[in-house]
């Protein structure tokens, strides 16, 4: 992986920025507004198309080079203003420098008409770091996805259907590898069937390009300096070039659900609130079923869970999604109190052993200096606040977040119903339906069902051989003492603590495979004390550990749910038997892929295997099921999504030759 650097930018005297990298204008010296507008709104018919959205209906744009933002906030504008109420607005850009905070606040104040638009923009533009970001905007009316990198790394992975293009890099002489065949034919590929296509240039090979790869171009006359602009169509995928390899049938996306767009989400934790959240943005009705009394009274009930991330230098899929699901998480915490409901704190990881420091030293030259750095022992107690025996890798963006204040927020939205004692031990699909019973009462019935209860989905005979296994884990919370609030960061090495919130330090957490009792033990209770004396003994004695009784200390116990791959298990289910008949080919020969459709069990999806990271991931795969049943640009990069879904176990055991076994 390599790091992503910020645009490097100068300023002309009338405040207009400049890349240096590119030595090019981001916009029109004359009126950049005005040549947005005619260029991309008006030559991709914008106006019109977004006023024939039904409510539900939805349109979905692709941009080569998000820049200033610019091209996206006209496109919103124009949205808004002649959209019905219940349409939705998907923009898709690539950028491989992006803006910073700053720069980009700075660029936004040029245009004070769009500053509605801008205001919302900027308050989500936190986090943007390598890969695929996701942004949710106006209340979940407008989705920005942003892929990070370079163009021809980031489109192939992208899984979407793009109504209208926005071909829009920096002009050609001075960027062309943004103006290539092997670039047009990854627009041609995400192209909707007659999807539009327009740019600022005329350039004879870029027109004979583009109309290679399946869009009919033609000159129009331009605006301001440019004589002329192009805009076209997409006709279809050239007869003459092999088509794109098509996506295993295992791996498609299911058919739609027809019928009412209501929904029933089993299990009220980070998982399950996180999306009920994300269908009811999308205009579903959803039925939250939680057995507890309450919301988020299992593992997502800790009084304080740490936002950080655990990387790989290497870019595996878990990385990818790790990096892309704090950016999500961190965008939407923007949203509860801070100090309370969550602390932009910081996250200290210490370099505990050598093999440790050896893997952060990897990281850090792998990633960029805002998303994690190095602090040696005196930079790491400066910023923590204590004495350190070491020093560590510091994420400046991390922190602390209590997971019931986020659940409470994603359930607050006037399309979520919370059923409290809804405890669904039987599904049956009855007609198209799915009913969720408690003996012999149905508690509910929807067309759709999304699993999303950690390992007590293996209580449903279509998820009982999905291979989740239950981790016991205890925190302790240890009173602040006026010592003690000097912690100013959250600091990890096998454990964790927190800073204070409300008085207390959350400290953990246990790791046990056996047990199945939740009664915390007097022994854990010493185990995190031991964890807490090796990240700081200063700490210790600050918060008078040493001199409390461990049969007196309080805490929590509960359990995490993980997939033997460590990713969560996230997407449409199959049903097993017909999934093993049907795919039996591959027993024989792995890399034969049979063209018949997968056995999908309609309207069944899941959403659990977060492990100890739920925090970061759950929130984003409620984004991927959304866009799953809803037919939309998939939030992850198609390979993760493919490295998540549910199918993958039935898969690998068919490969394997041990079908109906995970």
């Amino acid at each position: 992986m390599n790091p992503v650097s910020h645009a490097q930018l100068d300023w002309d005297d009338q405040g207009r920025p400049h890349s240096r990298v590119f030595d090019d204008v981001y916009f029109s010296d004359k009126s950049g507004l005005e040549e947005t507008r005619y260029v991309f709104l008006e030559q991709n018919r914008l106006q019109e198309r977004f006023a024939a959205l039904p409510v539900g209906g939805r349109l979905v744009i692709g941009e080569t080079g998000f820049g200033t933002g610019l091209n996206f906030l006209c496109a919103w504008q124009l949205f808004e203003q002649h959209a019905v109420p219940g349409a939705r607005l998907h923009f898709v850009s690539v950028e491989k420098y992006p803006l910073s905070h700053a720069d980009l606040q700075r660029a936004l104040a040029l245009w004070p008409e769009l500053a509605p638009f801008a205001e919302q923009l900027l308050a989500q533009y936190i986090a943007i770091h390598q890969g695929f970001q996701r942004l949710v905007l106006d209340n979940g009316r407008v989705t920005l996805t942003l892929l990070i990198g370079d163009a021809l790394e980031q489109l192939p992975q992208l899984d979407a259907q793009v109504d209208a293009w926005f071909l829009d890099g920096f002009a050609p002489a001075k960027n062309p590898d943004m103006w290539t065949a092997e670039l047009f034919a990854e627009l041609a590929r995400l192209a909707a069937p007659g999807s539009t296509i327009s740019t600022f240039t005329s350039t004879g090979w870029v027109r004979r390009l583009i109309n290679g790869a399946g869009f009919k171009m033609k000159r129009t006359p331009g605006i301001g300096h440019k004589w002329e602009i192009l805009r076209g169509e997409f006709l279809g995928w050239p007869t003459e070039t092999p088509a794109p390899a098509a996506t295993k049938p295992w791996f498609a996306r299911p058919p739609a659900v027809a019928g009412e767009r209501h929904a029933l989400v089993i299990g009220g934790g980070l998982a399950g609130c996180a999306t009920a959240a994300s269908l009811a943005a999308r205009g579903w009705r959803v039925s939250l079923l939680e057995r507890h009394a309450a919301l988020a009274q299992e593992a997502s009930g800790n009084p304080q869970g740490v936002l950080y991330l655990k990387l790989s230098a290497h870019g595996t899929a878990l990385s990818q999604l790790i990096l892309s699901g704090f950016g999500h998480t961190r965008r939407l915490l923007e949203h509860l109190q801070r100090g309370v409901d969550w602390d932009g704190c910081g996250v200290l990881q210490l370099a505990f052993n050598a093999k440790e420091a050896e893997r952060q030293a990897q990281l850090a030259s792998a990633f960029a200096p805002d998303l994690l750095h190095l602090l040696d022992k005196e930079q790491a107690q400066a910023r923590a606040g204590i004495t350190l025996e070491q020093g560590g890798l510091f994420f400046p963006e991390g922190g602390w977040v209590h997971p019931p204040a986020l659940c409470q927020w994603q359930a607050r939205h006037p399309l979520i119903e919370v059923l409290q004692h809804h405890d669904a031990l039987e599904l049956k699909q009855v007609d198209g339906e799915w009913q969720a019973l408690q003996g012999d009462t149905v508690l509910a019935q929807a067309s759709v069902v999304v699993l999303a209860g950690a390992a007590e989905i293996k209580r449903f005979s279509f998820s009982a051989d999905l291979p989740l296994k239950r981790i016991r884990g205890q925190i302790t919370r240890l009173p602040q003492t006026a010592q003690s609030q000097a912690l100013a960061t959250v600091v990890c090495a096998e454990g964790y603590v927190a800073p204070p919130r409300l008085g207390e330090h959350t400290l953990g957490a246990s790791f046990d495979f056996k047990s199945d009792d939740l009664t915390p033990t007097v022994a854990e209770h010493v185990g995190n004390l031991e964890m807490l004396r090796e990240i700081s003994l200063d700490l210790l004695q600050r918060l008078g550990a040493d001199s409390l009784a461990p049969e007196q200390l309080e805490g929590r116990a509960a359990f995490r749910c993980t997939s033997p791959d460590y990713l969560p298990i996230v997407g449409p289910l199959a049903e097993r038997e017909m999934f093993d008949q049907t795919y039996a080919a591959l027993s024989k020969d792995a890399r034969h892929v049979p063209d018949a459709p997968c056995p999908w069990l309609h309207g069944l999806y899941i959403n659990s295997g977060h492990g100890s990271r739920g925090l970061v991931t759950a929130p984003l795969c409620a984004e991927l099921l959304a866009a799953w049943l809803d037919n939309e640009p998939l939030p992850l990069p198609r390979s993760v999504s493919e490295a998540c879904h549910p199918n993958r176990f039935a898969l690998r055991a068919l490969i394997r030759g041990n079908p109906s076994k995970s």
